[in-house]
């Protein structure tokens, strides 16, 4: 799900209760006072309302007869929506979010890979070789840089020629975006074109097994990367077992 876009005051206050509900200063359980809320964040109740319906949309509240507004339990919240995993980076749980991602990535991406090489189409590969030349040029920009990347990965989705597959970019993208955003926000990362070239090298001359053992080694590199930055050597033996 992409991110709430409003600005202004509602998105303000979105962002206000988002991030304490995430980042747990508002309990799980726990009964909101909308009125005693908005007066803090000197608002009015209509635009209280409007930004809990924001809220609710992302599975974090919930609103019941004689109970009131409420957060609910972190199993109905929508992990994957982009404000979620933003406000848990923001508080503190970016290292166990990305090894999660890490997880996720090395059992759909390596197999991914594996069925473009064999399904992919020259459309296919126009997409991949656009996405590819875009996070070429865009090494100096973190927000370019990391639309690249998401570009890229979901035509590597599309090129398996499974729908299904292809719409896993809903799964993944979140997650991506905003380790892309970790990531290329240093300079002490590498440069990720070649790792991300030999994927496309291998679907292109449609050779699988090479196509898997690249996106592989490109999962390992992703994982090694954020590993320099959060200081943890390794995390490229733990996340996802993809080395």
């Amino acid at each position: 799900m992409a991110a709430y876009s409003a600005r202004g005051v509602h998105g303000q206050v979105v962002q206000s209760l988002g991030a304490r509900i995430v980042g747990g200063a508002v309990a799980e359980g726990a009964t909101l006072d909308v009125r005693a809320l908005g007066e803090e964040l000197d608002v009015s109740l209509t635009v209280m309302r409007e930004s809990l319906k924001v809220l609710a949309g992302k599975g974090l509240i919930d609103a019941r007869q004689k109970r009131g507004t409420f957060v609910r339990e972190r199993e109905h919240w929508n992990l994957l929506d982009a404000d979620v995993i933003r406000w848990r980076v923001e508080g503190g749980a970016g290292e166990e979010l990305m090894r999660d991602l890490a997880d996720v990535r090395s059992i759909i991406e390596p197999a991914a890979a594996r069925r473009a090489a064999l399904h992919h189409t020259d459309a296919d590969l126009e997409a991949l070789e656009a996405a590819l030349g875009s996070m070429g040029r865009a090494q100096m920009d973190s927000a370019d840089a990391a639309e690249a990347d998401a570009a890229f990965h979901r035509a590597l989705l599309a090129a398996t020629g499974n729908e299904m597959l292809a719409r896993m970019d809903l799964l993944l993208e979140p997650g991506l975006r905003e380790r892309d955003r970790l990531v290329h926000a240093h300079s002490a990362v590498g440069d990720p074109v070649p790792s991300h070239r030999a994927v496309l090298d291998a679907v292109r001359d449609g050779d699988p097994v090479r196509a898997e053992l690249a996106m592989l080694d490109l999962l390992a590199k992703a994982v090694e990367d954020l590993g320099r930055l959060t200081g943890d050597p390794a995390a490229s033996r733990s996340s996802g077992g993809v080395r």
